[in-house]
């Protein structure tokens, strides 16, 4: 029977709370300054596009003036662009996830997520702030600087995630990491409410508000960031979490075997006690797996594949939702903006209960299966919403719920427990490999995806984009399936086994 929550929470220190909090914090910045962009949308359209020919005003040469301050002719070849920019920055993002997952197993983590938070908020700068106010507009410059986004805040995600890894045990992981993992919900929340306040100046001050926040963000998390129990004198341990470090000899070496003994000390020539000092690079640095490696590891694909489609419709939410309540319902862009904030707590509930949920079963893959079939139908229902913005809120929010709250715990919990499994044993280092590909193999499927949602609403409308969502979510539930038969399985087998024993 899993472990009860209160007595997991019993036994974490300070230094879990710190290292929670930071870590926390550093994704909610950087979600914050990524949901600018999708909440400025209309703007940043409407400063790309010419909304009056001025013919009236022969004196100011109309023709100059419109071809010196417009990218495209119509409103429809900017949102086309601002489609092509998203699944720019997605692809970007999921090859720099694959890369800086092997890396942050062999590179310092506050390291890389320092330099990732920081690179990230001067791209944004430039990107959204700079050229506006020197009012310098190019295609190729965007695009430029939106690859460079994209694989600079790659390196953030897997190094959370394997920080987080580092200190909380499996027992309550469900629980932790799906409170944890409300971290982008509530970036997007800060995002909404910062753009919104500042929007009425200009977009460009909400892309500096975030940025700035996000580069005081990433200095502090460099200097007080601990990325490990080691490094306070604790060791993880791998079921119930954290214990001392003892000073005897033997206790630095809690996974090796008596033939791994007599290995060293054949090799060394010295005695074994001098072997174990923790000075020894060789005891205490584990090996970190190969590429190929984690991504053959029992539960990587299915899962990441799964990914892949839900996080495609997470992110067309997270790009294309403010926008979508602009443009369907003539909402202002402001309230566009706070309404759609919702989805985002729906998503960080989920998140949470869903969590909790899969402690007390001891399994993931039947609440994700659950979870996503309920989403379909919140999908067709908030698709068929009226112009009334308690009810979409209301609506947005159960759709959150039951969307959010897998795809936070795919990539949160299920991640750890991938990074953590038992056929990993020789190796430790495999959790930001593993997080990396798992977010990767899903921002690929999102990048795909966001050019899509832009092609099917200027071609058939929004109807069409929400039933392609839904067929995605399917999809989702397709290529866990077998996971899912193997788990209720394993459950039926286990309430056998218990009614036998009374």
């Amino acid at each position: 029977m899993p472990p009860s929550c209160c007595g997991c929470l019993s036994q974490y220190t300070h230094h879990h709370l710190v290292a929670f909090l930071l870590t926390f914090f550093s994704y909610v910045l950087l979600h914050a300054s990524r949901k600018t962009f999708s909440n400025v949308k209309v703007s940043i359209s409407a400063q790309w596009t010419p909304s009056v020919q001025n013919a009236s005003a022969p004196a100011y040469s109309p023709g100059e003036t419109w071809e010196d301050n417009h990218l495209f002719a119509d409103e429809q070849q900017a949102t086309l662009f601002l489609g092509a920019l998203d699944s720019i920055f997605l692809f970007s993002y999921a090859v720099g996830l694959y890369l800086s997952g092997v890396i942050g197993d062999r590179v310092n983590l506050r390291y890389v997520l320092c330099i990732g938070l920081c690179g990230s908020a001067a791209v944004e700068f430039v990107f959204g702030t700079l050229t506006e106010w020197l009012h310098f507009y190019n295609v190729y410059l965007y695009c430029s600087l939106w690859v460079l986004n994209g694989l600079l805040q790659s390196a953030v995600w897997p190094c959370v995630v394997a920080v987080m890894g580092n200190w909380f045990g499996k027992a309550g992981r469900g629980f932790v990491f799906g409170l944890w993992s409300a971290c982008a919900s509530v970036g997007n929340i800060l995002g909404a409410f910062l753009a919104s306040s500042v929007l009425k100046y200009g977009y460009e001050y909400a892309f500096l508000v975030t940025s700035v926040v996000q580069f005081a963000g990433g200095v502090v998390v460099f200097f007080g960031l601990l990325t490990s129990p080691k490094e306070v004198g604790l060791s993880l341990e791998s079921d119930t979490g954290l214990s001392p470090v003892e000073t005897d000899t033997d206790s630095h070496r809690p996974l090796m075997s008596d033939e791994e003994d007599e290995v060293e000390v054949e090799v060394y020539g010295r005695p074994l006690h001098s072997v174990q000092q923790p000075d020894e690079p060789l005891a205490e640095t584990p090996q970190a797996i190969g590429f190929c490696q984690a991504f053959c590891l029992p539960g990587v694909l299915p899962y990441s594949l799964a990914y892949a489609c839900l996080k495609l419709v997470n992110y067309s939410f997270f790009f294309w939702l403010p926008y979508y309540l602009s443009n369907n319902y003539k909402w202002k862009e402001a309230e566009a903006d706070r309404l759609s904030v919702w989805y985002d707590v729906g998503g960080i509930i989920g998140g949470t209960v869903q969590g909790l949920i899969s402690d007390f079963m001891g399994k993931r893959a039947p609440v994700l299966a659950m979870s996503l079939l309920l989403a379909m139908g919140a999908l067709v229902g908030y698709s068929h919403s009226p112009n009334d913005q308690v009810i979409n809120a209301v609506l947005l929010a159960t759709t959150g719920f039951f969307i959010g709250g897998p795809s936070n715990m795919i990539s949160s919990a299920i991640s750890a427990d991938l990074g953590r499994q038992e056929a990993l044993r020789g190796s430790q280092e495999a959790l930001a490999t593993v997080t990396g590909i798992v977010d990767g193999t899903g921002s690929i499927g999102a990048a795909a995806g966001q050019y899509l949602v832009s092609l099917l609403e200027s071609k058939l409308g929004w109807m069409c984009v929400f039933y392609f969502f839904v067929v995605m979510t399917g999809g989702s539930i397709l290529f866990i399936t077998p996971l899912i038969v193997k788990e209720v399985r394993a459950m039926w087998r286990d309430r056998q086994a218990l009614r036998r024993q009374l």
